[in-house]
Formats: structure tokens, sequence, C-alpha cells
């Protein structure tokens, strides 16, 4: 995928370079929002950027009772309360901000964290909240080449 993104990078290279810095953010400000879009759908559908589905809850022992959490993952997490988008000339960002970003890192990356403050420490299986899948590439070229055309 990284590989794809450099090529997608060296073809639009010299299209950018020819537009003015505010067209440029213009750009970027568009790429940033439709990018952050598509991540709060696959964040909603459960869904890892290359396809595949997120690693299932743990089983919890809930009140001396075996019990199953139904509800979905990370459905406040997709708000644009808390993914925000960031564009200048040089850069469109989506990121997690405030104190939920340290959340999404530790399920991003599968990391070691505390459920509660004096809680157990348990390891987090990965769920990829934030990425570009091969479907996102094609949709970043064709907002390039329609704001290149206007």
């Amino acid at each position: 995928m990284v590989t794809d993104l450099h090529e997608l990078e060296s073809w639009a290279v010299g299209l950018l370079n020819a537009m003015s810095p505010a067209g440029r953010r213009v750009l970027a400000g568009s790429i940033a929002r439709e990018l952050r879009k598509r991540s709060q759908d696959r964040i909603a559908a459960q869904v890892n950027p290359d396809g595949s589905a997120y690693a299932p809850r743990k089983p919890q022992l809930l009140h001396r009772k075996q019990g199953r959490i139904r509800r979905k993952m990370f459905l406040k997490l997709r708000a644009s309360r808390f993914l925000k988008t960031e564009a200048t000339a040089d850069s469109a960002v989506v990121k997690f901000a405030g104190q939920v970003q340290r959340m999404a890192l530790v399920h991003h990356y599968g990391l070691r964290d505390r459920v509660q403050k004096d809680g157990p420490v348990v390891k987090y299986d990965a769920r990829e909240l934030l990425g570009i899948s091969d479907s996102d590439q094609s949709t970043l070229a064709d907002l390039v080449i329609a704001h290149v055309a206007r």
C-alpha cells in the first residue's frame, strides 16, 4: 500500500507544484474531509482498511454471569468531534483529537493498556482505525484530477 501511495504522490507532484498554495490548501481540505468520511464509514462497518473485519470483542464476565457486549465498538470515536481534519498547502491530516487519541492509538496498533485507572493491564487486538484503502487511493486521484480540471 505504501508503494501505491508513493506512485500516487509522484504522479500528482507535477500537478500540485503548478497550483498556488491557496489552491493546494483547498484541495488538501477536500482530501482530508473525504478521508475522514471514508474512515468514519469503515469504523461504523467495523472493517480494517484492507477489507478484513475487526477482531471481535473478548468475552466479558458481567455481574457474575457470562455475557456478551453486542453493541459496535468505537461508536463515539468516529464522530467529527473526535476525528479531526487539518489541511495546509503541504499536507492533509486526519487524526484523533484530545483524550481519545491515546485510546485510538492503543487499539490501532494493538498495544497494552489499563482498562481503568487502577484496573488490570490488557493486551488489545489491533484494529486499524485510520488508513488508506485501494478505493481511497482511486478516489483521491479523482479528487486531484477534478480539482485541477476546474
